[in-house]
C-alpha cells in the first residue's frame, strides 16, 4: 500500500503526517495546539496517575493534558507539533 500523497499549489508532492500520538509525561497542557490546530482532533482532559513522573510535583496548573480527541479528523498539516514547547508528538502517514 501506498501513503496518501497530495500536491502543493506548485506542484510538488507531499505526504502528510498525521498526528498519531501525544506524549503525556511530555505534555504541560498549554493549550497551543489545541488553538492552532483548524479541525476538531485534539481536546484537554485531566491527567491520570500513569501519565505523571514519581520524581515531579505538581500543582494545579499542570493537571491537565492534551489529548487526540478524534485523530480521524487530523488533515496531517503538522501545526500542532510545530507550536508544541515540548515536542510531545508522534505523527505517521496515512496508508492508502
Amino acid at each position: 500500500m501506498n501513503a496518501s500523497v497530495g500536491l502543493t499549489r506548485g506542484g510538488t508532492e507531499w505526504t502528510p503526517q498525521f498526528a498519531v500520538a501525544i506524549d503525556p509525561k511530555k505534555c504541560i497542557g498549554c493549550g497551543r495546539c489545541y488553538k492552532v490546530c483548524p479541525r476538531s482532533v485534539l481536546d484537554l482532559v485531566e491527567r491520570g496517575e500513569d501519565q505523571m513522573d514519581e520524581d515531579e510535583d505538581y500543582d494545579d496548573d499542570q493537571m491537565m493534558v492534551m489529548t487526540i480527541a478524534d485523530g480521524g479528523d487530523c488533515i496531517g498539516c503538522g501545526s500542532c507539533g510545530r507550536v508544541c514547547p515540548k515536542g510531545c508528538y508522534s505523527y505517521s502517514s496515512a496508508e492508502a
